[in-house]
């Protein structure tokens, strides 16, 4: 996700503040009413909504049961809380039921002052500023590089854990880039009850899809090289983007230009190499990313990996293609039973109905899937894989993760 999709307007995924006196609200089942925000439904959401068996999706509970206030829970402050993902922090804590005492919602000056209800209490949007993290235990980012940069270590300094979704701290040394599935280990000892402050960086959406899968695999058969191929959503550049794909799908099928402001370039029924900006050596920064971070992760400076990211016209969950090469042999059906048994993953792999996963059936929910897993009849033996995986961009891909990584300070 790029850090301008970050930075991206109050608008998210179907969802807008609004003047609390012209808002207008959708119709809620009861038991979701309680953690929604005031907003405006968008017609494009509409393609998302639908459940497959098998995948965990946010479930609806009893709006009287309300667990996450807590006395003895941690303060938690949430930047860039009118973004995509601040959005969907809010979101997958109450889904999780998060504890806490209390909860800050942080943003730039232009969202300051606005209202928010939450968990059927009313709260004031505030101003990012310095002062904001005295007595903060827990504060999760998404505003952008540049304001991780200048606040990240703010926070720090007064005693706040800090969960970063930007790529400011990444590959920093020091600082744990963690998937709670993956390597948990990498933020041992950091605990709220340690009243001492620490970074920790959620890492890019496609690494995350991506390593969820290939893992299990690698803990059992050791990955000695790895090919992906990536093809990513909408979401990943932004609410904004993904508004645009839908108007610029009207436009083509009524015949007109269709509007590139975003991509400068067609989106709707067209996709091309993705949108980061391209390095020297011909690989665009989205691609270096799952390089360097996957090589982080797994604690292995020799794992060959090679990546190709491509945007498509889909609306909010990315899917990858993944060629592995191992130390030691694996044949797919060792492969599929251990995907099976891997938490957070559902393996959707049915040859004779061609039945395997897609970004539809994984939007808005939990879980990876994966699928297609088969032998690579490139390679000599039981020593190469394919496999491919679909994940929510916005819900694993960041705020999903960055809220497992809070659960586990506590």
């Amino acid at each position: 996700m790029t850090e301008a999709a970050m930075k991206a307007s109050s608008s998210f995924f179907g969802f807008s503040f609004l003047n609390p006196t012209a808002a207008a609200t959708v119709a809620t089942p009861p038991a979701m009413a309680t953690h929604l925000l005031t907003f405006t439904h968008q017609p494009f959401l509409k393609a998302v909504a639908r459940r497959p068996i098998g995948l965990s999706a946010r479930m609806p509970r009893n709006p009287s049961v309300r667990m996450s206030l807590q006395e003895d829970g941690p303060s938690v402050a949430i930047v860039g809380v009118t973004g995509a993902v601040g959005q969907e922090f809010l979101s997958v804590l109450s889904d999780r039921n998060f504890p806490y005492r209390s909860l800050k919602l942080l943003a730039s000056s232009r969202s300051a002052g606005k209202p928010l209800t939450y968990e059927g209490r009313n709260y004031t949007v505030e101003e990012l500023t310095e002062d904001k993290f005295d007595d903060v235990d827990i504060a999760l980012f998404s505003a952008g590089g540049s304001i991780s940069k200048k606040f990240g270590p703010v926070a720090v300094g007064k005693g706040t854990i800090v969960v970063d979704n930007s790529s400011a701290f990444r590959m920093n040394e020091g600082v744990p880039l963690v998937i709670p599935e993956v390597n948990p280990e990498a933020m041992e000892g950091i605990k709220v009850s340690g009243r001492k402050g620490a970074l920790i960086a959620n890492p890019n959406c496609s690494t995350i899809i991506c390593l969820m899968a290939a893992t299990p695999l690698h803990r059992r058969a050791k990955v000695k090289r790895m090919v992906v191929s990536t093809y990513q959503a909408a979401s990943g550049a932004g609410a904004a983007a993904m508004e645009e794909l839908e108007q610029q799908t009207r436009e083509v099928l009524e015949g007109k230009e269709p509007t590139c402001k975003i991509f400068k370039q067609q989106y709707a029924f067209n996709l091309f190499s993705h949108n980061a900006p391209v390095l020297s050596n011909g690989y665009n920064e989205e691609e270096i990313k799952l390089v360097k971070e996957t090589r982080k992760i797994w604690n292995d400076k020799d794992v060959k990996v090679t990546a190709t990211c491509i945007r498509v016209p889909v609306m909010r969950a990315h899917a990858e293609s993944v060629n592995l090469q191992f130390e030691n042999p694996i044949d797919e059906d060792a492969a599929r039973e251990i995907l099976s048994q891997a938490p957070g993953v559902v393996v959707i792999d049915d040859r004779a109905a061609n039945l395997f996963p897609t970004p539809l059936q994984v939007s808005n929910k939990d879980d990876v899937a994966v699928g297609r897993i088969r032998q690579d009849v490139s390679q000599d033996g039981n020593y190469g894989l394919d496999i491919f995986v679909c994940g929510d961009q916005i819900r694993k891909g960041a705020a999903l993760n960055a809220v497992q990584i809070a659960e586990m300070l506590l």
